[in-house]
């Protein structure tokens, strides 16, 4: 998830007037009562109490995390590794669904916004640099962040391919319990036992041949997604330019769950396998 530092002034200005947008919505939310937003007439009694608000000092103070937000996207001179049109389809989902649970397979430079855009929600960042962990939790602190170690190579994909269609790896089960050799199995505790509402995957390294690569995190955030108790989860792969990205999703994830792909994002929705449905691994 972590980019080259190439300014892209129009997404600079998307991740600006998004946390603007926040905030506005915030001061309204905050600074006048729940009676004055309805439109009835009677409502307009209650207008000289809005002096009240004036006493409350953090009714209508920005969230520190919002405001750190705001100040980095608008100095920074390094922007998101994903385009403007990638990050607003994986946003206009959060806009429906925060504040929800959300984890993030890599920490990089769109982290803070993700945590922000999730703002009252629980957001995880999953990443295999340590030493990258420790400079991004100087700057920001605020940032739930687990160092995860992959075994696995890029230059093991075609096997691993194999491997994922055994028995052991299409039968429903918690991840870490799981006997396939594709199921991520040392993740924290709450990684595995919180339903995640959404889930994306930008992580770990796949670009070369010994890279550990992302067909693990596909396939445990497909497992995840069928594992929880009722409803869906919304998967985000990105990189799917990339031969693992493309195959692993469209076989882990399931092509006939893919909602839409936006440059080198793939959106999928992938709904409980444990609802009673008796659903296949991949529907036809």
């Amino acid at each position: 998830m972590r980019s080259k530092s190439h300014p892209i002034l129009n997404l600079k200005f998307l991740l600006l007037g998004v946390f603007i947008a926040f905030f506005l919505l915030f001061m309204l939310r905050s600074g006048f009562p729940t009676s004055m937003q309805s439109e009835s007439p009677v409502s307009q009694n209650f207008i000289p109490n809005a002096k009240a608000t004036t006493n409350c000092p953090t009714c209508s103070k920005i969230p520190p995390t919002l405001a750190q937000a705001l100040i980095h996207y608008s100095t920074s001179t390094i922007t998101p590794q994903q385009t403007l049109k990638e990050i607003s389809v994986s946003a206009r989902v959060l806009e429906k669904k925060s504040p929800c649970n959300f984890l993030v397979f890599g920490l990089g430079h769109d982290s803070l916004m993700w945590n922000v855009l999730n703002y009252g929600g629980r957001t995880i960042f999953l990443e295999e640099d340590e030493a990258w962990i420790q400079q991004i939790r100087r700057r920001f602190p605020m940032l739930e962040s687990y160092h995860v170690t992959y075994d696995s190579k890029v230059n093991q994909a075609n096997q691993l391919m194999e491997v994922g269609r055994g028995p052991e790896c299409t039968a429903l089960g918690d991840p870490r319990y799981s006997m396939c050799q594709l199921a991520l199995k040392g993740l924290p505790g709450e990684v595995y036992e919180t339903q995640w509402d959404l889930i994306m995957v930008d992580a770990p390294t796949g670009y070369y041949e010994e890279a550990p690569g992302r067909m693990t995190a596909i396939y445990t955030a497909g497992m995840m997604a069928r594992n929880r108790v009722d409803g869906e989860t919304d998967v985000f792969v990105h990189d799917v330019n990339r031969e693992v990205e493309d195959r692993f999703s469209n076989s882990f994830l399931c092509e006939s769950y893919m909602k839409k792909q936006v440059g080198r994002l793939r959106h999928f929705t992938i709904p409980s396998h444990r609802d009673g449905s008796d659903r296949p691994f991949c529907p036809e």
